[in-house]
């Protein structure tokens, strides 16, 4: 498959992964980046607000958007044939609802288009709660460089 046709079938591969957020991934979280915002791990203070308790970090989703776009490589194998994905980031990033300890989270990805010639990938990127709440949407973009020989 010529590299055109690699990129051009990878348009409309999709995966979605889910995850129950829980309290020790809000802590791990925290510790590892230093974000110790009230936000994340005061109960008390976080009760007292519309949230009505502590809710995960913006960065935290993000890491959960970044396993889906591992995990689309499985979908793309005309592509993982020839070239490796690498990550150039997530763009319009929204933070549209809380993501609770003890919510459901469920991450689609879906690559929506394709430029064999900058060997890009674009994703939309949503993740909803449970009960069907958007809480967080971004676009990715996956570079694919090319494997080399040997």
């Amino acid at each position: 498959m010529d590299n055109r046709s690699a990129f051009e079938a990878a348009i409309g591969a999709s995966v979605t992964c889910a995850k129950t957020v829980g309290e020790s991934d809000i802590y791990l979280f925290a510790g590892i980046t230093g974000d110790l915002s009230p936000n994340h791990v005061d109960e008390a203070a976080m009760s007292r607000t519309e949230y009505g308790g502590r809710i995960a970090h913006g960065a935290l989703l993000v890491g959960f958007m970044s396993r889906a776009s591992t995990l689309i490589t499985e979908k793309c194998p005309a592509l993982m044939a020839e070239h490796y994905p690498v990550s150039l980031g997530y763009d319009k990033v929204r933070f549209l609802a809380a993501v609770k300890i003890g919510d459901t989270i469920t991450v689609s990805y879906n690559i929506d288009s394709a430029d064999p010639v900058r060997m890009r990938t674009s994703a939309s990127v949503a993740i909803h709660t449970q009960n069907g709440t958007l809480c967080a949407v971004a676009t990715h973009i996956m570079r694919w460089l090319k494997r080399s020989e040997g």
